[in-house]
């Protein structure tokens, strides 16, 4: 038998050993997604404590037997408004989101087709449903065409096919070719499923991300995001028509077999949609892509639009972890992020930028960057 001792040697070795980091409130945080800075605002710590008044602190059962309460409710049809969708679903985590969806959504006999840098999550999900799966080169256009038109070559009348993507892709900071995607859907009668993880609450004009931003909420079947990055709170969810909505409460083992997120969470997680589709959210988002372009100028990099993710690519990983601990020990919290999470020989740091950051911190960071890298 393998020891556990052995294989955490390995790791170690391979500088690729993690443990869970201390938290330090002194460091300035570059590893947060709380990309308007809401985690902390105000109007959504009273909706929680508030919703505790009125509900308590915990659901005290799944959501099929006594769990869910009104402020589930009110969640769910503040993000099918938002989404422009007939209903929505909540979930306690965005994993338990991806995992839950795409084995209610798929099984043998069908086909889920993903881009290679799809989340872990998404991935997992489509391990678990039974259903065939195919992978297309991150955002290559051709190749998905190629596996649409072979999967539509072989399907029965019977079978699915789902086409999944992230809409800004969490460690490259990029965007999907949205509309050229929906496009290719629609021409194979394929399903799309969008992940908005990173696109909600800075894109778009009221926040709702990559798919609001082209206009083509609409033409998107499955809309999932989080609510833990933008939103500041926790939790995920997954927006479409009713009858999709219907079935994953019949079939999502995710959503069935948990306890309800607390409706505290339910409660604070709306009131942040409401403020990121206000004009506050609005004024937000225009303070974070002013960061954004002033670290991008600072470090001389193209202006990515759609993004407030910036990766710092370095190659290995001894040398991504020894820069992180450098700019740790200046009071800056940037995470190397190494295999396997990105592909071997591409570890990075991950620099991501909030609405809550100062000029002077931006400026800061660039400074050492450059500094560290001549």
């Amino acid at each position: 038998m393998r020891k556990p001792e052995d294989e955490l040697a390995q790791l170690q070795q391979a500088s690729l050993l993690r443990s869970i980091p201390d938290e330090e409130a002194s460091l300035i945080n570059f590893a947060s997604n709380d990309y308007l800075g809401l985690a902390r605002h105000p109007g959504i710590a009273e909706a929680w404590t508030d919703a505790i008044q009125r509900y308590g602190n915990g659901s005290t059962a799944s959501r099929l037997i006594c769990g869910t309460s009104p402020a589930h409710r009110e969640l769910e049809s503040t993000l099918a408004e938002a989404k422009g969708t007939e209903a929505a679903i909540s979930f306690a985590t965005g994993y338990s989101t991806s995992v839950g969806i795409l084995t209610s959504l798929l099984q043998k006999g069908d086909t889920v087709i993903l881009d290679k840098l799809c989340h872990a999550s998404l991935i997992d999900g489509a391990r678990m449903s039974g259903a065939t799966i195919r992978v297309f080169p991150h955002n290559h256009l051709p190749k998905l065409r190629t596996l649409l038109t072979s999967t539509a070559d072989k399907a029965s009348s019977d079978s699915r096919t789902l086409v999944v993507t992230e809409s800004i892709f969490s460690m490259d900071g990029d965007a999907a070719p949205l509309k050229e995607i929906s496009d290719l859907c629609k021409e194979y009668q394929a399903l799309l499923m969008v992940d908005e993880a990173h696109g909600l609450g800075i894109l778009g004009p009221t926040g709702m991300g990559l798919a609001e931003k082209l206009g083509l909420q609409g033409a998107i079947d499955f809309h999932m995001g989080t609510l833990g990055k933008a939103a500041g709170v926790g939790g995920g969810y997954l927006a479409a028509k009713q009858i999709w909505v219907d079935l994953f409460i019949n079939r999502a083992r995710s959503f069935i077999y948990s306890t309800a997120p607390p409706p505290a969470q339910a409660a604070a997680s709306a009131e942040a949609i409401r403020i990121i589709r206000s004009q506050e959210g609005a004024q937000l988002r225009q303070r974070l892509w002013q960061n954004i372009s002033t670290l991008q100028d600072a470090l001389q990099l193209p202006k990515q639009p759609g993004s407030a993710i910036i990766p710092w690519m370095i190659g290995e990983s001894k040398e991504a972890l020894q820069l992180s601990k450098i700019l740790r020990d200046l009071g800056m919290r940037v995470p190397a992020i190494r295999y396997p999470t990105v592909p071997r020989k591409t570890a990075r740091l991950r620099i991501t930028l909030s609405a809550a950051h100062n000029p002077s911190e931006i400026s800061e960071l660039a400074k050492t960057l450059i500094d560290r890298s001549q």
